[in-house]
């Protein structure tokens, strides 16, 4: 390797030059005086451990890629993996935050392309939301009640909760399994992490996606929210959407997704 000593601007030239190659070694020469067989070893270790990360973060998509055939292959899975690498300009040095890099990169930088499976964004914004709940900081909050009347007194959703909506099934996609199509329905999905740290997910529909976000919008108890629903809804019987809201208020209360009750 040539000498850099007491010529700082010479040093930086270096490794930007090294850098360069590194992330795109077929555009981008190697510094000179730099055995091959020397960057070839970093290129493989930079390249596989980025890809690792990747395909350790997204399991599902990279099976799809790895086993879907056709237009789907693995060889566009490397494609895409290294355009990532030579393209993006990571905000982040930690390894732990390559996945949400990787979502950034598909949702804002490199956008569909011919050859993807018209899934990919949602599907790969799925498989984050794991990872984003699972080192997500927040805390159940204290001082909540854990039993009491789910109408009279105010449910508080955990921070650790996220409903989600999309256009494709993204919960039922794998490699045996990849709509071409989204369907007419869109898929209704709560993401939450419960008071074992554990990440679970579960599928719901519209009425309770909206009974969720009317709980996060204000001080309200649970039999004041079912009274907007039944509203919202129109030709709904109050009483019976007060006895099934108790019911479903009462099972997101034991599951953790309504971290307590507010007197």
């Amino acid at each position: 390797m040539p000498s850099v000593t007491g010529n700082p601007r010479h040093f930086q030239s270096l490794q930007r030059a090294f850098a360069a190659h590194l992330r795109a070694p077929d555009a981008c020469v190697a510094p000179e005086g730099i055995e091959d067989r020397r960057m070839g070893i970093y290129r493989d270790l930079i390249y596989n451990n980025i890809e690792s990360f990747i395909a350790d973060g997204f399991p599902v998509l990279r099976s799809v890629y790895r086993e879907g055939g056709g237009a789907v292959g693995d060889e566009h899975w490397h494609a895409m993996v290294r355009d990532f690498v030579r393209h993006h300009a990571s905000r982040s040095p930690y390894f732990l935050q390559i996945s949400e890099e990787f979502l950034h990169y598909l949702q804002h930088e490199r956008g569909l392309r011919a050859d993807d499976p018209p899934f990919l964004l949602e599907l790969a914004h799925y498989e984050w939301v794991e990872l984003a709940l699972d080192v997500n900081e927040a805390e159940f909050p204290q001082a909540l009640m854990q039993t009491g009347d789910v109408l009279v007194q105010v449910p508080v959703v955990s921070p650790l909760v996220w409903s989600l909506n999309y256009r494709y099934p993204v919960h039922r996609i794998g490699p045996a399994y990849q709509p071409q199509e989204p369907p007419p329905e869109p898929t209704f999905l709560l993401v939450y992490r419960d008071r074992s740290d554990r990440v679970r997910f579960m599928e719901i529909n519209a009425v309770t996606a909206r009974l969720l976000q009317l709980l996060q919008e204000g001080e309200r108890n649970g039999g004041q929210v079912l009274e907007i629903l039944a509203e919202e809804i129109g030709q709904v019987d109050q009483k019976s959407m007060l006895v099934f809201g108790r019911e479903l208020l009462e099972k997101l209360l034991r599951i953790g997704v309504i971290a307590g009750l507010k007197p």
